[in-house]
């Protein structure tokens, strides 16, 4: 017998009918002999109609409200699951996020897991039940529900899997498992059969929807080994685990990411602890910063750019502004900008990897802005409208289709 957790997302529960196939999916895993955790997230587009009515009354809710609100999507997902399972003859209970035994900080709208006590979890299936958890949420030491953000009921399944010791955590989704590009967009994208925890998560981080990168780091601490594949097509997916490295290098994706400002502080005094000044206010907003470039001093003046998040380049504009260590720079931020990465383990030891993709970005005329590398991976900014484009380029460059 294993026991396995199962996650599905929203538009895998996303009306009656779908709910039915999650239902006929969950129980055909538990009659093969296998104890089952389900985790859930809100149907469809709930939690945006939950956010679009929270406006209508206050659009400046306290993030407190918000919580109680938006974890009322989660719940109703749970139940009608539990339900679908129940008529079709099998033992089931659900439990909301606090009833799982998840306890997390008090950060309201993007709370992070302190720790799970699987106690109920434990009991319920030792008495034979199918467990259906909502995702995204728990409660914190003052008794509050609290959500997990962006990605949250992946991180919950995640979470569940590691207090169980759970053998797999299968992530179903409206894909069919890991591709080196977006097979909507790029048309010789290629399924990966098994893909590693860095590669995955530098995947997630760059730009790659198919899994949340908070779930794949918790992944990565407790060794769960995790599988994404299709809630639609019943076909093997794609193995997220330790895999043996090999001396080949092997790019594993090319991702682009939209969600990007280039943000540039030109002609600032070339003095020490300028870049302490701009990044610590940065940091004192929570402001998380990617791709930073500094340029050698010239006049005792030097040029600082780097990349945020798309949201957050106007506030980063404004707090260095207001700087009274930067009056005499000039602060411009650029939301028309877009990252392409390629990604592989082993890039260091292989020489003329970034070549190949800048000569790639050359033959369809793509001007490269700033450019990002680590042993895993190669990061450039370019225009948001070359973005596609460039990913095509880049993929036939490295994954051609034979």
């Amino acid at each position: 017998m294993s026991l396995i957790v199962q996650k599905f997302g929203g538009s895998s529960v996303a009306n009656a009918e779908r709910v039915m196939n999650v239902a006929r999916i969950v129980t055909d895993t538990y009659k093969a002999g296998n104890e089952v955790v389900v985790v859930v997230s809100a149907q469809g587009d709930t939690t945006d109609d939950l956010i679009a009515k929270a406006q209508e009354i206050n659009p400046k809710a306290k993030n407190r409200e918000m919580d109680q609100l938006l974890a009322a999507g989660e719940q109703i997902s749970i139940s009608l699951l539990a339900m679908a399972i129940e008529s079709l003859g099998f033992p089931v209970i659900s439990l909301l996020g606090w009833q799982a035994g998840f306890n997390t900080n008090s950060v309201y709208g993007s709370a992070r897991i302190k720790n799970i006590k699987p106690n109920r979890l434990q009991a319920e299936l030792a008495r034979h039940n199918i467990v259906v958890v909502a995702g995204f949420q728990g409660i914190n030491r003052y008794d509050d529900l609290t959500t997990l953000g962006r990605g949250g009921s992946d991180t919950s399944a995640v979470a569940i899997a590691a207090a169980l010791h759970a053998d797999k955590c299968q992530i179903f989704t409206d894909v069919e498992g890991v591709y080196t590009a977006d097979p909507r967009k790029v048309e010789n994208a290629r399924k990966l059969k098994e893909i590693t925890y860095d590669e995955m998560l530098e995947l997630a981080t760059l730009g790659a929807q198919v899994l949340n990168n908070r779930s794949v780091e918790m992944a990565k601490k407790y060794s769960v080994e995790l599988e994404v594949l299709s809630s639609l097509n019943p076909i093997p997916g794609t193995i997220v685990k330790e895999v043996a490295k090999m001396e080949k290098m092997l790019i594993r994706g090319v991702t682009k990411d939209k969600d990007v400002a280039l943000v540039s502080v030109l002609g600032v005094k070339d003095n020490p602890g300028v870049a302490f000044n701009i990044f610590s206010k940065l940091s004192q907003k929570n402001i998380n910063v990617d791709i930073i470039l500094q340029s050698f001093g010239r006049d005792n003046t030097k040029d600082i750019v780097f990349t945020v998040s798309k949201d957050n380049g106007p506030v980063a504009v404004k707090l260095l502004e207001e700087s009274s260590h930067l009056q005499e720079a000039k602060i411009v931020c650029d939301t028309n900008v877009a990252k392409v990465s390629i990604v592989g383990a082993g890039m260091e030891s292989h020489p003329g990897t970034a070549t190949k993709m800048f000569e790639a970005l050359y033959e369809r005329d793509i001007n490269i802005k700033m450019i990002s590398t680590s042993e895993i991976k190669i990061s450039v900014i370019i225009d948001a409208e070359d973005a596609d484009r460039a990913v095509s380029a880049v993929h036939n460059a490295f994954i051609p289709n034979d």
